[in-house]
This record gives C-alpha cells, sequence and structure tokens, in this order.
C-alpha cells in the first residue's frame, strides 16, 4: 500500500473520532480493519500505529490548531476539515519522516476528496500558519 492509501485509511479512522467516545475506538479501529484483511500485516500495523499516536496527541494538537486560527474553533469546524487537519499536525510536528510540505500537500488532497470546495482552501490556510 502506498503513503496516499495509508493517510487515507487513517484518515477515515480518525474521523469515527467524532462520533465515538474514546472507550469505543480500539472497537472501531478492529471493525475498519476487518475490511482490510487483505492488506499486508505491516501496513495495518502502521495504520494503528498512526492513528493511537494521533489520538494521543489530540489535545495538544486541537490546541495547536485553536492558537492558529482566528474567529474559529476546532468545536465550530466541519468534522473532515478538522480530521484532515488534525492528521497533518500530527505528520508535521511528531513524525520526522514526513516533510511539512509534503504533510500539507496530502491535507489539501484529502480536503478535495472528502470536503466541501472550500475544504482545500481553508485546510491549506490553517495549516500554513502552523508551518
Amino acid at each position: 500500500m502506498g503513503r496516499r492509501e495509508l493517510r487515507e485509511h487513517i484518515f477515515r479512522l480518525l474521523f469515527r473520532v467524532e462520533f465515538h467516545p474514546d472507550e469505543e475506538m480500539d472497537e472501531q479501529i478492529a471493525l475498519y480493519m476487518e475490511h482490510l484483511q487483505t492488506a499486508e500485516e505491516k501496513d495495518r500495523a502502521y495504520i494503528i500505529d498512526k492513528v493511537n499516536a494521533v489520538r494521543e496527541k489530540l489535545s495538544g494538537i486541537d490546541d495547536m490548531i485553536n492558537e492558529a486560527v482566528e474567529g474559529w474553533s476546532t468545536e465550530r469546524m466541519m468534522k473532515v476539515d478538522l480530521t484532515v487537519i488534525r492528521l497533518a499536525v500530527y505528520e508535521m510536528k511528531y513524525d520526522e519522516n514526513i516533510p511539512v510540505g509534503v504533510a500539507i500537500n496530502e491535507a489539501v488532497e484529502l480536503a478535495k476528496r472528502y470536503g466541501t470546495d472550500q475544504s482545500p482552501s481553508f485546510v491549506n490556510g490553517v495549516l500554513a500558519k502552523l508551518a
């Protein structure tokens, strides 16, 4: 599985954070992984590890986002945009294997695919302030 496809699976799982309490997320991850049974074990492990790493840092990531945006807060953002931004902030601040520019570009691509027409520019603007 390529990095883009891995990132998309991570995004899909992180999106569930908005709709399920934290104590249910392990079950949500397990359910999602049932649909990825044909994926290689290393890819499955990477997805799970990255989702859990982002979840562990979620409070700090949200604080960074809230400090960077004016007139917005994480509570007011569209859930798709918020999830894309959270993943990108994690990659920018905590994942040394992903260059900042790549994290931003990939976030904009996810926003184009899953968000509204305004999502790519909104995501790009927020991430530019955090870069």
